[in-house]
């Protein structure tokens, strides 16, 4: 007789099962459903993250391997190739994207006291995209370039938690300018950004929305100095100006001042030049809070290489959204159970116990705790780690 809960199913017990069926509710997904729910779909989906599946027929095999522990892992329904397929190809994405964006809520909960990498009072963002080649000939849809398909992920990284508060899944067309019309800007934030979002009509209405912006500025960035003030050359500091823009465009576009920061960076031998709407923090956080920036590049490594979102079940377009969704909500799942537990691996090293502990019977607290990273370092330097 089986007795006990798997590892699967401690994991999922984090997760709020009340709000997963309001999520559900919203969009009738089980509608004319009679035996592989949402749930049932999302479980299997979970269980293909954490177990690094390949196919749908691989998802299939593993799961009927497991007979009667599919019970205790709280899967009811017959998990075959065609039925998930087909739950990926007609059930709303918009199920999983709402339950993923609750996760996140809870998480940033969580976080919310972590230290930022520089000493910062405000709530600090990284806006970036990646991109996701696909087959031109599977994937239709996602139409990038003549020969080539792609999807994009447009994110909003909290750079405190390391939690992406905000995604959003265009085609590989879509320019990454056209997502701040789509974003809100929070009052007081500070919004960090590379130069690809350099458009100075959206920024202003950063500006407007009493949030603050650090950005690159382009090579052919003009401006006319209206004041300069004292850097401290020896910390990399070259320059510290308020400027106002050249040019009648642009000037129309941004009619406002601009602080202009010019920064040398030794470890690249770069200069660096920062265009910011903050006057009142030091020249100095400017220039390592965009250095705080790749911290949203370490999360689309990390999520490329240890979750499965560039090799997809579905080659809709629903079931590509689908499946991106639960793997960020498993991505956050797993920064939830570090925090609650206290742990203090990785999140790749997280993943990789459950990956291998996965069916076994051994509370999830002491499967994660007997495991010493301090053993594992020995090719340390070339790990993604976002969680310290």
């Amino acid at each position: 007789m089986n007795s006990g809960k798997t590892v699967f199913s401690q994991l999922m017990d984090f997760l709020p099962s009340y709000e997963f069926r309001l999520c559900v509710e919203r969009y009738h997904g089980n509608y004319k459903v009679k035996s592989f729910s949402c749930w049932d779909q999302f479980l299997s989906m979970a269980f293909a993250q954490l177990t690094y599946r390949e196919s749908l027929r691989d998802i299939e095999t593993c799961l009927r391997a497991a007979g009667e522990k599919l019970y205790h892992m709280g899967i009811r329904g017959k998990a075959s190739r065609n039925t998930l397929a087909h739950a990926n190809e007609v059930r709303d994405w918009r199920i999983y994207q709402d339950f993923a964006q609750l996760l996140i809520r809870n998480a940033r909960e969580l976080y919310l006291g972590d230290p930022l990498q520089v000493q910062l009072d405000q709530t600090a963002y990284a806006l970036d995209s990646t991109i996701i080649d696909l087959c031109l000939t599977l994937f239709p849809w996602a139409k990038f370039r003549k020969r080539k398909a792609a999807v994009k992920l447009h994110t909003l990284l909290d750079l405190r938690a390391s939690i992406p508060t905000t995604v959003i899944v265009t085609t590989g067309a879509v320019h990454d300018v056209n997502i701040m019309d789509e974003l809100f800007w929070e009052p007081g934030s500070i919004y960090v950004m590379d130069r690809g979002y350099v458009d100075f009509s959206r920024l202003y209405r950063i500006q407007q929305d009493s949030a603050f912006f650090v950005t690159r500025a382009k090579k052919n960035f003009r401006c006319q100095r209206l004041y300069s003030h004292k850097v401290n050359k020896a910390s990399g500091l070259r320059c510290d100006q308020t400027v106002v823009l050249c040019g009648f465009y642009a000037q129309k576009d941004y009619p406002d001042k601009l602080r202009r920061i010019r920064y040398f960076d030794q470890q690249t031998n770069k200069a660096l030049v920062f265009l910011t709407n903050n006057f009142t923090l030091p020249a100095l956080i400017i220039a390592q809070l965009y250095r705080c920036r790749w911290q949203v590049e370490l999360f689309f490594k990390w999520i490329k290489q240890h979750l499965r979102i560039k090799a997809f079940y579905g080659t809709s377009d629903n079931a590509v959204k689908t499946q991106i969704w639960i793997a960020i909500s498993i991505y956050v799942l797993v920064a939830i159970v570090k925090k609650r537990l206290n742990l203090d691996h990785s999140l790749y090293s997280i993943l990789q116990i459950l990956s291998v502990t996965i069916m076994e019977k051994t509370p999830i607290s002491q499967v994660l705790s007997q495991f010493d990273e301090s053993e594992q370092m020995l090719d340390d330097s070339k790990q993604l780690i976002l969680f310290n």
